[in-house]
């Protein structure tokens, strides 16, 4: 068995998808990990390990190949698997890759195949997580006019939840810090947003202690306080909507 290790990110898997399958050793006999899952393992006995390089070239044949022979639904897919904390998610997205060069664009159709199922559980735990959380999070005002947004999610999800407010908030100056990976989302007025990978331990501690106290979020909070009805509170039933871990950063509570 040869195992490919690459890195972590989309970019970095679909080199390594590129390096296992051009290798010639056959799908069988090659595996796909990611360098976080290489230290967190076990080396196994009678395994060749083979780092992988990042190319662009790499990154652009396999995407367009993806794209032109199976779809652009499938991309996505394999784009938000990637974003999942679940271990083995570059060897899962290979399967998927293996299988759909094979069956085309029906290949998310064939959700009865361990493979397949694996990328799509993957893909839509990701983006159940990003959906609530473009509805879960609360920015607060900071210094210079920046809104501060504080989040820890299970999934890697910082680019599609910056992606929403993009899209909604397009002239505001804003971050989003994802508090579990210390990376950050900053958006500027009619330039996009970029995504920091490390942030000073300063300004993470910054962030993560502010609490939400302006005049708006107080606002916030009494409006939130006035239109609950005490006697028709359903706390099984707001946990199965509102799930307690996303309530930390949110003004309301």
């Amino acid at each position: 068995m040869t195992i490919f290790v690459c890195g972590d990110e989309f970019n970095s898997i679909l080199c390594g998808v590129y390096d296992a399958w051009m290798s010639g050793l056959g799908h069988d006999n090659v595996k796909l990990m990611t360098r976080k899952e290489q230290q967190n393992q076990t080396m196994q006995m009678f395994a060749q390990y083979r780092e992988t390089e990042d190319a662009l070239w790499k990154i652009k044949k396999t995407a367009e190949a993806v794209r032109r022979k199976i779809s652009q639904e499938a991309y996505a897919w394999i784009y938000r698997a990637s974003l999942s904390s679940e271990e083995g998610r570059a060897d899962q997205i290979y399967r998927f890759l293996v299988k759909g060069f094979q069956s085309g664009s029906k290949i998310v159709t064939m959700l009865r195949d361990p493979d397949v199922y694996a990328v799509f559980s993957m893909n839509r735990q990701v983006a159940n997580e990003a959906h609530l959380l473009t509805g879960f999070l609360r920015f607060s005002e900071q210094s210079a006019g920046l809104l501060a947004a504080v989040m820890r999610p299970e999934h890697d999800v910082l680019s599609l939840v910056a992606n929403h407010f993009s899209e909604r908030m397009s002239g505001e100056r804003w971050l989003i810090l994802d508090e579990s990976r210390g990376s950050a989302a900053l958006h500027e007025p009619g330039r996009g947003f970029v995504i920091l990978s490390e942030l000073p331990q300063k300004l993470r501690t910054y962030l993560s202690g502010q609490k939400a106290e302006g005049e708006y979020e107080e606002l916030w909070r009494i409006f939130h306080s006035s239109v609950s009805i005490r006697e028709r509170e359903n706390r099984t039933c707001q946990n199965s909507h509102l799930p307690l871990r996303f309530r930390l950063y949110m003004t309301e509570f």
